[in-house]
């Protein structure tokens, strides 16, 4: 017998994505961080404690803390106050048609996470812009729950770029997001393993612009992927990550 986890960590960026999360796991609110809005949630299953922890809202701009800097915050916050064995980036992203995507699909990461908008242009720089960050193998968790996989790549803007584009197709990713690269960076350095769960909100190959994908399917992707993440969550919290790949 092995010890299964005693902690999953669940990081998010956007209230719309996380309060369907909330409230299929049931958690309730604990104390949030002193300095950041970052906002802690608490739930059990199966023996496993397992928090959500959501960005919060920009105490400037009023809006969704979302991208890069507040999810690695957010991301070593929570592994220095929680010490968990796994961490999980939920959210929204989009994907491709051509890589076979629709709207509502969950991906689960596979293999790394790269970014596709640090463009440094030297040489010796040009690997650690992109970036290559370990994905937690999770294929038994895929065919378990019957979701697809892919590389996920991150950027700091909603739209596509012909520059994004190009590096995306090197890359060989089919789900793109604001966040889980650098949730994956933190997670590297603190020895945490990790991986995504993505639900797709658009196509950005679609003809419709991808704002306006967004905002028609987040409530749909947010259910989609709260079905999805109780579902990877109650997998995870009677296992051992070994026991995922």
């Amino acid at each position: 017998y092995h010890q299964a986890m005693k902690c999953i960590v669940v990081v998010m960026a956007m209230g719309a994505e996380a309060s369907p999360v909330l409230t299929a796991l049931g958690a309730r609110s604990v104390t949030g961080h002193t300095r950041f809005p970052f906002l802690y949630f608490e739930a059990e299953r199966h023996g496993c404690r397992v928090i959500i922890t959501v960005n919060g809202r920009d105490r400037r701009h009023g809006v969704d803390s979302i991208g890069t800097e507040p999810a690695a915050i957010n991301t070593y916050a929570a592994i220095e106050r929680f010490s968990p064995d796994l961490v999980i980036s939920a959210g929204t992203a989009g994907g491709w048609q051509r890589s076979g995507a629709e709207v509502g699909d969950v991906y689960l990461s596979d293999r790394h996470f790269v970014f596709h908008d640090r463009r440094i242009g030297i040489a010796e720089f040009a690997p650690y812009g992109i970036g290559s960050y370990a994905a937690a193998p999770v294929d038994s968790l895929a065919t378990a729950l019957g979701v697809k996989t892919g590389i996920v790549t991150t950027g700091n803007s909603l739209d596509e770029s012909a520059e994004d584009r190009a590096m995306i197709e090197a890359s060989g990713a089919s789900v793109k997001d604001m966040e889980a690269a650098s949730v994956a960076y933190v997670c590297e350095a603190m020895q945490v393993p990790m991986f995504a769960v993505k639900a797709i909100t658009d196509l950005v190959d679609h003809h419709t612009a991808t704002a306006d994908q967004f905002n028609a399917n987040l409530a749909l992707a947010s259910r989609r992927l709260a079905e999805v993440v109780v579902k990877v969550v109650d997998f995870c919290a009677i296992r051992q990550v070994r026991d995922l790949g």
